[in-house]
């Protein structure tokens, strides 16, 4: 049985005072409801994820205690796309035609605190400073840089690309444009990635209704079909944020085994799609993801990204609504982010944003650590 989203809603990304972060889920949630044209006693199940506003089944007192299963997903960044893909699931196996999946949080300013217990790590990972995201992240950007000729130009290129999209999403925190100057020399965070290379921790909800595809129509008039939606986690040799140590033979890592899966399932090849989503907690996470998907070789992206085909209007256009850069990170909404965007491509309501010349394939794909991968591949 095929799967559809026909309800979308988000709350806007960045700091909203006035509301917590369950709030801002309700509020995005009720879009969702409302887009679908049903009502919350409607829902059959729900799936849920916040990593910092409490537990998302809590969402049920602010839309109605109906007694409907809601099961609470925690997976780091891919938080997200692993409640869609449990949502899927429930569909595809027939117990269920109709769910929702939402994500929220609401984080402290600042970088996030991680706890190096939490990952099944000692404490020493973190007493010699490798709890630092933001340096693991310049560390593997500065390998592959040397690696693959990727120049410093092009990670600002990055950013100032977000940037763009990001003042054209009235859901984006960061709606001003950045020039590629002043992020080159906005403060340096970890060599060689200043300020306005990375995301920030941020608020922001999302949410989705899904139905099984024979009945899509019953809520929408404009139905997008998930045709792939995978989740992999990382194998012996693979080396991935918060690893412990490298082992001498390397293998790809979760990102390339979730993506070939995803495609495998859709019947589809990198070419095929139309606009995508990759995960860019900092700018040389997009630049290597692009390959790691498979939309390209590795270190064609210095040729790619200076001639602005990963711009809105270009060949590839990636994050489109800005990305983490633009939007920062509330990580149980992160990922639904991307399929929220998706979805509205896919439709052609995208308003400023909009991916030229009638889109009709998309791709997401989440990151979170110690090292799992989601993608998802929608069709309308």
């Amino acid at each position: 049985m095929d799967v559809a989203i026909v309800g979308i809603g988000i709350h806007p990304f960045g700091r909203t005072p006035s509301r917590s972060g369950l709030q801002q889920g309700a509020f995005a949630a009720r879009l969702a409801l409302q887009d679908a044209g049903v009502e919350w006693k409607d829902i059959q199940f729900a799936f849920g994820g916040s990593a910092s506003s409490g537990s998302a089944d809590a969402l049920v007192n602010e839309l109605g205690l109906t007694g409907l299963p809601f099961i609470n997903v925690a997976n780091g960044c891919a938080t997200g796309g692993s409640s869609l893909i449990s949502a899927y699931n429930a569909i595809k196996s027939g117990e269920y035609d109709l769910g929702l999946v939402a994500g929220f949080d609401k984080h402290d300013r600042g970088a996030f605190n991680a706890d190096p217990k939490e990952l099944g790590l000692g404490e020493w990972y973190g007493e010699v400073g490798m709890m630092l995201t933001t340096q693991f992240f310049a560390m593997k950007i500065q390998k592959y840089m040397s690696d693959y000729n990727i120049s410093e130009n092009t990670l600002s290129k990055v950013a100032q690309k977000s940037f763009i999209n990001g003042s054209r999403n009235p859901n984006a925190w960061r709606t001003e444009p950045i020039g590629v100057e002043e992020i080159a020399n906005s403060m340096m965070v970890n060599n060689p990635l200043t300020k306005f290379m990375f995301c920030s921790p941020s608020e922001g909800g999302v949410a989705l209704i899904l139905s099984s595809a024979d009945k899509a129509h019953t809520y929408t008039d404009t139905p997008v079909y998930l045709r792939g939606a995978t989740m992999k986690s990382r194998r012996f040799g693979s080396f991935e944020v918060f690893a412990p140590s490298q082992a001498l033979q390397q293998v790809d890592g979760p990102t390339v085994d979730a993506s070939k899966a995803a495609f495998e399932m859709a019947g589809v090849g990198p070419k095929d799609i139309d606009v995508m989503q990759l995960q860019d907690t900092e700018v040389g996470a997009e630049i290597m993801h692009m390959a790691e998907n498979g939309f390209c070789e590795h270190g064609e992206q210095e040729t790619l990204i200076q001639s602005g085909e990963t711009h809105i209007e270009g060949s590839m256009p990636i994050n489109t609504d800005g990305g983490c850069i633009a939007n920062g990170e509330p990580i149980g909404a992160s990922g639904l982010r991307q399929v929220y965007e998706n979805v509205l491509q896919l439709r052609g309501q995208a308003g400023d944003h909009q991916v030229p010349d009638n889109p009709k394939l998309a791709y997401t794909h989440v990151y979170g650590a110690p090292g799992i991968s989601a993608v998802t591949i929608l069709q309308r």
